[in-house]
């Protein structure tokens, strides 16, 4: 028996630590450690996380809010029984079982041998296996998904997960199988118990609060059994009443009675449910064990019995039955959640999208369960139909498919929300978060790379998304706050206006305020003055209808205000009127560590693109007449700010080999990103930036300055001196294994740093690199653009790093701010390579 997994799937013995993981730059930042596998529950209904050992560990209940902890109550088990009355139980996890249960084997049963094969954890998000080996009689593998597939608003969004379990017998006589999962009651405990917390600054600048969750606060929970033609469930409730607070709801898990995979072998009647109720997971585990791990059954106990105070409650159902010889049967087993409502700041709340579907009482997790059972295997065959078309591919590697999927993990687990769908929102407002560290949504300047997999595969969201930045940027904020830049280097009272009328916002705001409408919630930077951040918005609306057919005219004609109003916003700091915003020698972009001065190429090629973007736009309305004032003039403007700043763009930039950082550093960097600009023109079917002459021989030099020469010059990289507390250097160093981790962000043309203690040039930056990918490939460059993805998505899946991909990663074995929103640029990579929006 053979579960069909696709050869792409990332793999990783079940049984395997990582020996030389990354970690974390810098010690204030996140660094839960390796142990993260595939999320489990739809886009903004929160998700729950389960390593490749078998524990779950991650809990993103709460949106916005992060818990990496193993309660092992919550866990499968198996219990196997021979025709010669031999018997072995195990909980599936090599990690921390649950109470008094054995931990499944770390090596092969049948040999003595250490790290022998005992299993695979393979995903391929949004699925994933557990394929178990040598140590039952009985062939097992559970795959596990959430049904999340291209175009689909409903289901995606769904607060369930589905394990299908399938058991084959390879042997000639009986075997008899229990599959047991037990859950504990968690109701109540995924909310902030400080409904107002101080916003404080980490040592890099960064602003956060404490989130101080009510986990183990269980008084009044309880436990209940549900049945329903075939299914049975426990439904696990609390003491709250009335509307759903954020917190409250359900929990269920639930099973349908086994079916044969085959017609001509019917599904033995010996098979039974049996349930327990009401166990204790804070005690020593034998209510729960002692009669699962001697027959294989529980005590059929139906206690609802409120929780005291103090104490824990679990649920459990366990699924016995018999295979007989060459046997194979399909199990299901399914875990939803109810918690309907998301609270920012106390008193500011939005209701999940999937009450759209299935109401707003919070009494709904046993229909959930029960949509799941009856549709699984629709979901299934979705889900493979929409990855078949990308796996069968033969031009595409399978270490690229793999990534390619995997990545859209951020899509659930980067503290999503997606609120319940309204008038002016009809599939409702959705938001992911920069990351963990920097702890609000939808950064602007990093989506402009990361947001080609909702372009892609759910253009509504995108689209969602950009209307509310364009609904923000005429709204003003006049607090006042201390910029945390300045703050790292000692200026600590340098301070700056929150939100100028005007200017294109940095991000819609963190989980503690009140996002989509409380914006620029990050004050590292005084991101008013950024030079990116307007182009960058006007690149993404135009992205945003043109590659999604350029049918949405409606989209266009409700962005085009705030398109006029930033473009004039940003004119202001072109200072000398030569036709571009001058950068201002403190870091104003998405660099944020880096000082560009004057006329940058970065920020420069953004302008000009969006200018052009800006024309095209204003002309799709101009002929729908959808137009209001006089376009002509406009047009005519923007068409001249491009034409004299393209000609000093070239003028002031071009060394006569690649185009300089700046104009006004005097330094000789190769920034592997200058040409940003360019790319998004060719892109969107813009007129160029630069010659193509030009940007051939510029991305030239930055594959062999900041990739090829880069990585030489890593091997002896010494430890530089970083200007924040706790720095660390790493177990191993990559390049020094001979192994190149990607292109830095900027280097001296032969490969070495400016500046060897700065922050952000030695940093292979994930996204950024799968956007120099994207444009090599553009160019017709398809070897050297995969040279470098692959030797990014290596780093990250061979070292610790899946699940959880950081923006930065250093030749030291050391990264920074995990889960991050800039890598899901590998979309627009496929894009290029694939020729999506050939032109």
């Amino acid at each position: 028996m053979s579960v069909p997994i696709p050869t792409a799937a990332w793999s990783w013995p079940i049984n395997q630590a990582w020996q030389t993981p990354y970690v974390v730059r810098y010690a204030s930042n996140l660094d839960d450690g390796p142990a993260h596998g595939a999320p489990l529950g739809g886009f903004g209904a929160g998700c729950v996380g389960r390593s490749p050992s078998g524990s779950f560990n991650l809990w993103h209940l709460d949106g916005g809010e992060h818990i990496f902890q193993s309660f092992p109550s919550c866990q499968f088990s198996v219990f196997e029984q021979l025709t010669s009355g031999e018997t072995r139980a195990y909980a599936m996890t090599t990690a921390e079982p649950p109470p008094k249960q054995t931990p499944y084997p770390t090596q092969n049963s049948k040999s003595q041998t250490q790290n022998s094969t005992i299993g695979t954890y393979r995903a391929l998000y949004p699925r994933s296996w557990y394929v178990y080996e040598n140590v039952f009689t009985a062939e097992l593998t559970c795959e596990q998904l959430t049904p999340i597939w291209a175009h689909n608003y409903q289901e995606a969004s769904y607060p369930v997960a589905v394990f299908v379990w399938t058991a084959h017998n390879p042997t000639e006589q009986p075997v008899t199988l229990s599959i047991m999962l037990s859950w504990q009651n968690m109701v109540g405990w995924f909310t902030n118990a400080n409904k107002s917390p101080e916003v404080q600054q980490r040592d890099d600048g960064s602003p956060f609060y404490d989130y101080q969750p009510r986990l183990g606060q269980s008084v009044g929970s309880f436990n209940q059994l549900v049945k329903h033609d075939r299914f049975l469930g426990c439904v696990m409730d609390g003491a709250w009443s009335g509307d759903p607070a954020e917190g409250d709801g359900q929990f269920c898990i639930a099973v349908a009675l086994p079916q044969s995979a085959s017609p001509a072998s019917p599904a033995s009647p010996a098979s039974q449910v049996t349930y327990h109720t009401r166990w204790d997971p804070a005690a020593d585990g034998t209510d729960l064990w002692q009669t699962f791990s001697q027959t294989g059954t529980l005590p059929n106990v139906a206690d609802t019995t409120s929780a005291a105070i103090d104490e824990q409650i679990g649920s459990a159902i366990a699924l016995c039955f018999t295979l007989q010889p060459g046997e194979t049967q399909e199990i299901p087993f399914v875990l939803s959640w109810d918690l309907p409502v998301t609270e920012f700041a106390a008193g500011k709340r939005a209701y999940r999208r999937y009450t759209d579907f299935f109401g707003r009482s919070g009494r709904n997790a046993w229909a959930i369960a029960q949509t799941a059972l009856t549709e699984y295997a629709d979901w299934q065959q979705q889900i493979e139909q929409w990855q078949q078309q990308i796996l069968e591919r033969s031009d595409l590697p399978d270490w690229f498919k793999m990534a390619l999927f995997n990545e859209l993990y951020d899509l659930a687990s980067g503290g999503t929300l997606w609120s319940a769908a309204s008038d002016r929102d009809p599939v409702g407002q959705f938001a992911v978060l920069e990351c963990l560290d920097y702890r609000w949504y939808e950064s602007l300047d990093v989506r402009l790379y990361g947001g080609f997999a909702t372009l892609m595969l759910w253009p509504e969201l995108e689209k969602a998304v950009m209307r509310a930045f364009a609904r923000a940027i005429s709204a003003e904020d006049s607090r006042q706050r201390i910029v945390g830049y300045y703050y790292t280097i000692g200026e600590t009272e340098h301070r700056a206006v929150r939100k100028v009328k005007g200017a294109t916002p940095h991000d819609l705001g963190a989980p503690n305020e009140n996002p989509w409408v409380a914006t620029n919630y990050t004050s590292y930077q005084d991101c008013n003055q950024w030079k990116d951040l307007p182009s960058d918005f006007v690149l993404q609306v135009y992205r945003a209808f043109l590659l999604t057919g350029s049918e949405d005219v409606a989209f266009l004609a409700d962005c085009w205000p705030a398109v006029v109003e930033t473009l004039n916003y940003l004119k202001q700091f072109d200072h000398d009127g030569d036709g571009i915003p001058e950068n201002s020698g403190a870091p104003d972009q998405t660099f944020d560590d880096w000082r560009l001065q004057g006329v940058s190429a970065y920020c420069g090629g953004l302008w000009l693109a969006a200018l052009q973007a800006a024309i095209a736009i204003g002309d799709v309305l101009a002929a729908q007449d959808e137009m209001t004032g006089s376009w002509a003039v406009l047009r005519s403007q923007y068409q001249r700010w491009y034409d004299q700043g393209r000609t000093i763009f070239h003028k002031k930039l071009w060394n006569g080999r690649y185009y300089r950082l700046d104009s006004g550093s005097g330094s000789d960097v190769v920034m592997a990103d200058q040409l940003c600009g360019q790319f998004f023109a060719q892109l969107l079917g813009l007129p160029d930036i630069v010659s193509p002459e030009f940007a051939e021989s510029a991305l030239d030099v930055v594959y062999e300055a900041c990739f090829v020469k880069f990585n030489q010059y890593a091997t002896q990289q010494p430890p530089p001196q970083q200007k924040f507390a706790g720095a660390q250097t790493g177990h191993f160093s990559a390049t020094a294994l001979g192994m190149k981790i990607g292109a830095a962000n900027g280097v001296r043309p032969d490969g070495s740093p400016q500046n060897p203690d700065d922050t952000h040039q030695l940093e292979v930056w994930t996204g950024i690199n799968f956007g120099l990918a994207a444009y090599l490939a553009q160019l017709g460059r398809r070897e050297p653009a995969l040279e470098i993805a692959e030797a990014v998505v290596r780093q990250i899946y061979d070292f610790g790093l899946q699940f959880r991909t950081p923006e930065a990663i250093t030749a030291l074995g050391t990264f920074r701010a995990c889960h991050y929103l800039r890598p899901l640029a590998i979309w627009g990579l496929y894009g290029t390579l694939t020729q999506q929006w050939s032109r």
